[in-house]
């Protein structure tokens, strides 16, 4: 005889709602979501801090329809599961809502990772260095997207985490810090990340590299995504993971490009509440995003200011390996790599309080993370940085010819006030004109006002001056070129950057030499290997013999304090680290040693 599926019935006891009802009491408590969504949270067991939605495949009502069957030897029927996650939904909306991460939390001052393994293991990741543990402080979701984490390995064994990632990657020595430093971003919550760019030629490695980077900070089924079709498409992409890696991708409509933007500050946006013909719900996304085969110039001025741009170089063909190769090799390296960005993190979290920036560039709190880096390493990422988004901005500038006459011209001019219409007659057209080209004076108003950010970042400034004072009341626009930050023919200084030293967890200094060169780096690693030919590593000659004069030192090697007047640019310069040129400021060191251009 079946049970009852509503209420009680005379004679027959409890139904089979009222069951359910009883069995979730005792195994979950229901949490309200910030999302708006109810959650339920087991009570007991590993994973006790893991909130998994009511409905769904891994959700509470598959949990209850096993746990009834378990404990009653009967099937409980679907309206009677419909019921009670219907009462429980009800009773979430009462409850004050409750943060819930997704792979990444903040708890008071800390850091916690979610491992993603069957344990319910996270890593609590603070200034003073970090832990594994069964508990967690702050509650998480998985979503089908959410694969465990490899174990890190044993913290303060920095330097070899390091080398093995950067045998790894086919960049050179500045883009591969950067990517380390996007990745040490890329596990703070609650800031925004710039997009990293992953840029180069067929065959560089990008989507691999990209794939195993993803997978340091945010493991999934699938890593690399295709280009979502519309903002539908993005919100399933966007709300199962931390990190989103799209690949080759060679356009950006203008849609996505307003939602990347806003992927990346965490603004919402409104849709309509499914199963509702007049709710809405706001749709909020912050997350760590990642491309391949991005052509920067083919960006939106704004999306390109929120852009990592890191060159992959090409990979000599005796130096390939095969993807399985290079899989096996980073599935072993990973435990100690995910070790090292750790211990880089806990050293960042502990110098961020003290990292003040007189200049902050559109990315500010990337940009803290950098210069907090490069205390604790020795590095010099921020700079790279920053030189990376002029180098992007350029490219976007050539690739927008009425932007790039509209910079000409003020060059030229110096200042100009006057209407669009005669902008558009100032400037010559060429022949033939290109299809962006704007065709009227209310078109190229538009084109201008988009463009001014990217334009004041090359040092011309966009600003309204008002009406013209005859019959039409024109718009009148002035143009002029920045002044100069600094006297001609001078190089800018580097920022000062403290001489403090972090020390690492297990008490010895971060503060040694990366290197490039597989040799030097394999010798760098205590750790056992696996067999394996290490000098086939994806890296190029180029990459092999960079320049490790900005590497950091030792606090054996490190050198005295230099202090001289540059040959070059006649500016004065102190520094704690020898860049190999002699009489030389670091900006003029950067050329390679040959005078620049005059």
């Amino acid at each position: 005889m079946s049970e009852p599926d509503g209420g009680e019935s005379k004679g027959k006891g409890p139904s089979q709602a009222t069951k359910l009802a009883q069995l979730a009491a005792e195994l979950v408590d229901v949490v309200a979501g910030a999302d708006g969504r109810a959650y339920a949270v087991s009570k007991k067991g590993p994973g006790a801090h893991i909130a998994f939605p009511l409905k769904g495949q891994k959700g509470l009502r598959t949990r209850l329809a096993r746990s009834y069957s378990e404990v009653h030897g009967a099937v409980p029927s679907q309206s009677a599961l419909t019921d009670v996650t219907a009462v429980l939904e009800g009773q979430a909306m009462d409850l004050d809502p409750r943060p819930i991460g997704l792979r990444l939390a903040s708890h008071e001052g800390q850091v916690v990772l979610d491992l993603g393994d069957a344990a319910g293991r996270c890593a609590i990741i603070g200034p003073d260095g970090w832990r594994v543990s069964h508990t967690s402080p702050v509650l998480f979701r998985r979503t089908a997207l959410t694969s465990p984490l490899p174990a890190p390995g044993e913290p303060g064994n920095t330097q070899a985490g390091i080398a093995a990632l950067r045998r790894l990657l086919n960049v050179d020595e500045p883009g591969f810090r950067l990517l380390v430093g996007w990745l040490v971003s890329g596990l703070v919550p609650d800031m925004p990340h710039p997009i990293l760019a992953a840029r180069g030629e067929q065959g560089t490695g990008k989507s691999t590299a990209l794939s195993m980077l993803v997978n340091l900070v945010d493991p999934s089924p699938a890593p690399l995504r295709s280009l979502p079709k519309d903002q539908k498409t993005w919100s399933v992409t966007a709300s199962a993971s931390w990190a989103v890696c799209l690949d080759n991708v060679s356009t950006i409509p203008p849609w996505l490009s307003d939602t990347l933007c806003k992927a990346v500050t965490g603004e919402g946006f409104l849709d309509r509440a499914l199963y509702s013909d007049d709710d809405v719900s706001v749709v909020s996304y912050r997350r760590l995003i990642a491309m391949t085969s991005i052509d920067t110039g083919a960006l939106a001025s704004d999306l390109n200011e929120r852009v990592l741009p890191v060159e992959f170089v090409p990979i000599k063909a005796d130096q390939r390996r095969t993807d399985a190769e290079v899989r096996a090799t980073f599935d072993f390296e990973a435990p100690q790599i995910l070790a090292a960005l750790l211990d880089l993190l806990s050293a960042v979290l502990a110098q961020l309080p003290a990292t003040e920036l007189t200049e902050l560039p559109r990315m500010a709190d990337f940009a803290r993370v950098l210069a907090a880096l490069d205390v604790v390493t020795g590095w010099d990422t921020l700079a790279t940085y920053r030189a990376a988004t002029e180098v992007s901005t350029a490219d976007l500038i050539d690739a927008k010819p009425f932007t790039a006459a509209v910079a000409d011209f003020v060059e030229k001019q110096g200042e100009w006030t006057g209407t669009m219409g005669q902008l558009l007659a100032c400037i010559d057209t060429p022949d033939p004109r290109p299809k962006s080209w704007p065709v009227d004076p209310t078109r190229a108003g538009s084109q201008l006002k988009r463009d001014a950010p990217v334009l004041r970042s090359v040092g011309v400034t966009v600003e309204d001056a008002g009406r013209s004072r005859d019959r039409s009341r024109s718009r009148l626009y002035r143009l002029a070129l920045e002044p100069e930050e600094s006297p001609p023919g001078q190089c800018p200084q580097p920022e000062e950057v403290s001489d403090a030293v972090v020390t690492s967890h297990d008490g010895s200094f971060f503060a040694h030499e990366v290197t490039s060169d597989p040799t030097d780096a394999t010798d760098a690693v205590s750790a056992p290997v696996p067999t394996r030919n290490t000098s086939a590593h994806p890296v190029s000659d180029a990459v092999g013999a960079a320049d490790t004069s900005a590497a950091p030192l030792s606090t054996d090697d490190r050198s005295p304090l230099e202090e001289g007047t540059c040959g070059w640019c006649g500016n004065h310069f102190t520094r704690y680290t020898t860049t190999g040129h002699p009489n030389r400021c670091t900006p003029c060191a950067r050329n390679g040693g040959t005078p620049p251009p005059t």
